[in-house]
């Protein structure tokens, strides 16, 4: 398989917030947000799997800033990293201004999904190549992030993530 740019899975949606997904302070749900982000995400790993991607987990979800009713919604997935049937799918969600269009970062993601055979039973995926420094900073944080995971759900030993030990003996 060969290797692909993330700006080759990379998906961008734009939406408004409507009174209908807001709760009583006006904000977007969180909800909501989630499902947007997860639709974006689906978009960007199956582009790079070329397959039928399944949500495996939600790693990590940061509100940091409310989204008001009317605003324009920018949500953009891509793959951060590949593994073997893996995907480690990296969110950022921008807000853009009523004004002056000016565009602020809101909130992120980090998604795992998973490519499945016609069966479900999961796939292999082809592999990733950085290409901007974001890109690569991502990739190499997202071995660690794996690793973590694994070793917090004891399906790997700590002394076998070598890129966790790499954070505390360097």
């Amino acid at each position: 398989m060969q290797a692909k740019a993330p700006s080759e899975s990379r998906t961008v949606m734009t939406d408004l917030v409507l009174p209908s997904e807001t709760n009583p302070l006006n904000n977007l749900f969180g909800g909501e947000l989630l499902a947007r982000m997860d639709r974006a995400a689906s978009i960007s790993a199956r582009r790079h799997s070329r397959r039928i991607t399944v949500t495996a987990s939600v790693n990590h979800v940061a509100f940091n800033r409310a989204v008001p009713l009317g605003s324009v919604v920018t949500v953009e997935a891509s793959v951060s990293r590949a593994f073997k049937t893996s995907m480690e799918i990296f969110i950022d969600v921008w807000i853009e201004d009523r004004f002056t269009q000016e565009r602020t970062k809101a909130n992120e993601a980090i998604y795992t999904f998973v490519a499945v055979d016609d069966t479900g039973k999961p796939t292999d995926v082809p592999p990733l190549k950085p290409e901007t420094e974001l890109e690569k900073e991502r990739y190499a944080a997202a071995l660690r992030r794996k690793q973590l995971s694994l070793v917090l759900a004891g399906k790997m030993k700590p002394a076998d993530a070598t890129e966790l030990k790499a954070l505390f003996t360097s």
